[in-house]
């Protein structure tokens, strides 16, 4: 990821190397730099930020080819200002869900929406099948495969509220593996769409007016809530998350006061509320958790645009900060 701001990019480069019987080993990498001068993370005099491999993942859209996944850190080897995944105080007993919204977009407009104007209201596209109700799904279904035969833990795809707006999810256990796994999802949502000419539209409010906005609903657990939980202990852990409201919102990606609002299945932006079954809320409890009060909590604040690497480490924070006796 660059140093641009408020959203870092995607940066990516190919190298070539003559492994023998390699299958995915990290161990056996080599670090590599690129000219930071170029992503807004260095200054030309002093350019060079080197890359460090973290993750590798087949890249199923090419021959014989890995994707890895770097941290950037400065020419001495400390993390580089940019580098949010090394400050996540990682705990494998936390798990996360990650929901991730987005739009296709081609000249500068929805796909599927008309050349001027608007497609008929919100109503018919969520989940639905059909032409004239979903757009992309080709797309959309390529992706999925891709990422599963990467070994991505997608978990399910669905059409959304808005025409050309779509979702899927990714698990993982422990936040950076979680967060890792989120990102590639991601880049591998852009190369595909490279072919197509579309573009991957991940503001919190693509549409302005009557329309869905797109966000990043975050699905969490520790082993706590899964095998002890109790209805205390879930009550205070949101109650933890109210006076750090303001904290979370700063890190759940950007201009997304216009997708929290109060409408359109949110919670206004300066409010903070939690409830059974409410995605008004801003901390929704499923369902299935009073039956037994064991399970997982939803964050449905982070924007679509949000860094899940800097919400895994926020939501971290906030639980392991809650009154809680187990």
């Amino acid at each position: 990821m660059d140093g641009y701001k408020p959203e870092a990019n995607f940066r990516g480069k190919t190298k070539v190397l003559n492994l023998d019987n390699y299958n995915g080993e990290l161990d056996v990498l080599p670090e590599w730099s690129f000219d930071g001068s170029s992503t807004q993370q260095a200054e030309g005099h002093s350019s060079d930020c080197l890359l460090k491999p973290v993750g590798v993942y087949p890249d199923t859209t090419r021959k014989r080819a890995y994707i890895v996944v770097c941290e950037v850190l400065n020419p001495d080897g400390t993390p580089h200002a940019s580098n949010d995944r090394a400050t996540i105080e990682d705990d494998p007993e936390f798990w996360f869900g990650f929901e991730q919204e987005y739009v296709f977009t081609q000249n500068n407009r929805p796909l599927g929406f008309p050349e001027s104007g608007f497609p008929a209201p919100q109503g018919p596209y969520y989940c639905a099948v059909g032409s004239g109700r979903v757009v992309g799904r080709h797309i959309v279904e390529e992706h999925m495969d891709v990422c599963l035969d990467a070994g991505l833990s997608i978990t399910g795809v669905n059409a959304e509220v808005m025409l050309g707006q779509w979702e899927y999810q990714c698990f993982g256990k422990g936040a950076k593996k979680a967060a890792d796994d989120m990102f590639v999802s991601r880049y591998l949502l852009h190369k595909i769409c490279e072919k197509y000419d579309l573009i991957v539209d991940i503001h919190p409010k693509p549409v302005k007016g009557d329309w869905n906005g797109s966000g990043m609903h975050c699905n969490f657990s520790n082993k706590a809530m899964r095998e002890v939980g109790g209805k205390d202990m879930f009550m205070a852990i949101c109650e933890a998350f109210r006076p750090v409201h303001k904290e979370h919102i700063a890190v759940y990606g950007s201009s997304n006061e216009e997708r929290l609002t109060g409408d359109h299945e949110t919670q206004s932006i300066d409010e903070f509320s939690y409830g059974v079954s409410d995605r008004g809320a801003s901390i929704r409890i499923p369902i299935s958790v009073p039956e037994n009060w064991k399970g997982y909590l939803e964050d449905r604040r982070p924007a679509s645009n949000a860094n899940p690497y800097k919400v895994a480490a926020r939501i971290i924070k906030t639980v392991n900060s809650a009154d809680v006796s187990v």
